[in-house]
């Protein structure tokens, strides 16, 4: 029982500490002659008195008061710590990260991750669901590091985030779904920001499906003209494709300018 009040007092000392996560190995190097059986009953009742939540194999966060009542903590305010305690790249993306920029018509229910390893499972515990998709490479260059009460987060920055919503347009709901959300985040846009770098993330269809998103659907003239120069300027070549993989194409128009094939009708939500 000493033991087991040795190891509650360590943990929950960690928030004076400046540390609201810790992992299982951490408290095997901290208590080596307890019994594994301790350990695990200690942090057993930890969580059933919920002062602590298993929010991974073997890693925990430590429940901040304001959350208590709740019973569940978001995952934004431990997601940095638990991606550096899995050694994966990453950033929040998708809804999250245009909900963040202002772009909130649909709030999203759940936190997209996008990391440098996708085989990971979403994540559905404590009312949380963390959904994780791959990306070969994770552009750095395009992700910001926002400050939060318990440490750092990292999210796309706009133009990434832009191009992600069609990139991914499946994880999300489709294109109509992507142009409703690039209707709010259009005004944070800059393609000017960006290098010849950017493009090598994407393939050319992207940039052409955006860019005629941006210029025919939601008529945000200027800043698909600055997303054609720049594509243009980094070597990025249109060919005809279609708006829609999926759909027939049967007298579908073709825009000349994006070089697509318009088989699919994108509607915007006001």
């Amino acid at each position: 029982m000493e033991r087991e009040q040795k190891i509650r007092n360590w943990i929950l000392d960690l928030p004076k500490k400046g540390k609201i996560t810790f992992s299982l190995d951490e408290v095997n190097t901290q208590f080596p002659r307890t019994t594994a059986n301790n350990k695990r009953v200690s942090l057993w009742r930890l969580v059933e008195a919920g002062k602590i939540q298993s929010v991974w194999k073997g890693f925990y966060v430590i429940v901040p008061v304001e959350y208590e009542l709740k019973g569940s903590v978001p995952p934004t305010v431990y997601i940095d710590q638990l991606m550096t305690y899995l050694n994966r790249e990453y950033y929040i993306g998708l809804l999250n990260a245009a909900a963040f920029y202002g772009a909130s018509h649909q709030q999203p229910q759940e936190l997209t991750i996008i990391t440098d390893k996708g085989n990971y499972r979403d994540k559905h515990k404590n009312e949380v669901k963390i959904n994780f998709v791959g990306k070969k490479s994770i552009p750095s260059d395009y992700i910001q590091q926002k400050t939060t009460k318990t440490g750092y987060i990292k999210i796309s920055g706009p133009e990434l985030t832009a191009m992600d919503l069609i990139f991914y347009q499946y994880e999300i709901g489709g294109l109509s779904r992507a142009g409703t959300v690039l209707n709010e985040l259009a005004e944070e846009l800059d393609f000017n920001r960006v290098d010849n770098d950017f493009f090598t993330y994407f393939p050319s269809t992207t940039v052409q499906r955006l860019g005629y998103i941006l210029d025919e659907v939601l008529e945000y003239k200027e800043i698909a003209q600055v997303l054609c120069d720049k594509a243009i300027q980094a070597g990025v070549s249109f060919r005809k494709s279609l708006l829609k993989p999926e759909n027939d194409t049967e007298q579908a128009p073709y825009n000349k300018r994006w070089r697509l094939v318009i088989n699919e009708e994108i509607e915007i939500d006001e």
